[in-house]
């Protein structure tokens, strides 16, 4: 069977996507890279673990769950999060931002100061603005006042965010002109927390860092993994934990694999081939089959 990996999830770099394995290895992504594992036969899809820890009984997970962890230690996981509102001293600094993901989609949210945006890129947001720069708190009062007055959610389901990347605006200027508006509308607020400095608003471009200038609409996504499957395609962009592939699918066509999808399963290299594993069409896409190609 050879050497057999498992994937710890996609991270973002200077250089861009890495995929990364367990024990630290990384796999630089570029755009047109072959990118081609097998999920070995008769396998079972394992929870990941909390915070670096192995999960105690190496409970079995559905093939459909991003988080890959079952639900033991997805509450440790989540109980030692900065969401989980649970680190009320922590005292490094944060900022909040409004970012973008196309039309009529916008989130806000805060991120460590010295993570830079690292956060931005791993949502896949297409663009976004830094709004403010404090302590742990402010940060979180200033999220909820935008949440209450504007009306602006600190969540977006993936599913949203790839339904609209094939319909993004053409310029920079039309992508940033919604975070703008409320940019404005948010820092004339009143009640911010004294503690949390306002930064201007200047927004931050990601469609040639994700390579969606240029990419055709994608016709569906990868809906799970499954022992014996097989994921073949070239990469031709990315965007958060989204690889875009080029497949040789029935019809042709664009793929986005969630690589959340490939935690916790043993992984083979494979030979260029089809995709052989459940994909889910996007509406209006044709006629790619919901099913095992």
């Amino acid at each position: 069977m050879g050497q057999v990996w498992k994937c710890s999830g996609l991270r973002w770099a200077a250089e861009g996507p890495v995929l990364v394995w367990d024990g630290g290895r990384g796999s630089p992504l570029s755009w047109g890279k072959r990118v081609a594992f097998g999920v070995v036969e008769g396998g079972a899809r394992t929870c990941v673990g909390a915070r670096g820890n192995p999960c105690p009984v190496r409970a079995v997970v559905p093939g459909r769950s991003t988080g890959a962890r079952c639900e033991e230690c997805a509450r440790l996981d989540r109980a030692h999060s900065v969401a989980a509102d649970t680190i009320a001293d922590d005292p490094r600094t944060y900022r909040v931002y409004l970012a973008w993901f196309g039309p009529g989609m916008v989130k806000v949210g805060i991120t460590g100061q010295e993570r830079g945006s690292a956060r931005l890129l791993e949502q896949g947001a297409v663009c976004f603005s830094w709004l403010g720069t404090g302590p742990l708190m402010a940060a979180r009062r200033t999220e909820e006042l935008l949440r209450a007055a504007l009306r602006v959610p600190d969540r977006i389901p993936y599913a949203e965010k790839r339904a609209v990347r094939s319909a993004l605006p053409p310029t920079e200027e039309e992508r940033a002109a919604e975070i703008a508006e409320l940019h404005a509308r948010a820092v004339a607020l009143g009640g911010w927390p004294e503690s949390l400095a306002r930064e201007p608003f200047q927004a931050v471009d990601h469609v040639k860092v994700f390579g969606l200038g240029e990419v055709a609409p994608a016709v569906g996504e990868v809906s799970e993994l499954v022992a014996g499957g097989m994921v073949s395609g070239e990469l031709v962009a990315a965007a958060g934990p989204d690889l875009h592939l080029g497949t040789q699918a029935p019809g042709g066509g664009t793929v986005v694999l969630d690589t959340r999808l490939m935690r916790g399963w043993e992984l083979v290299p494979a030979a260029e081939g089809q995709v052989g594993v459940p994909v889910k069409e996007f509406r209006g896409a044709g006629h790619l089959q919901d099913g095992l190609f």
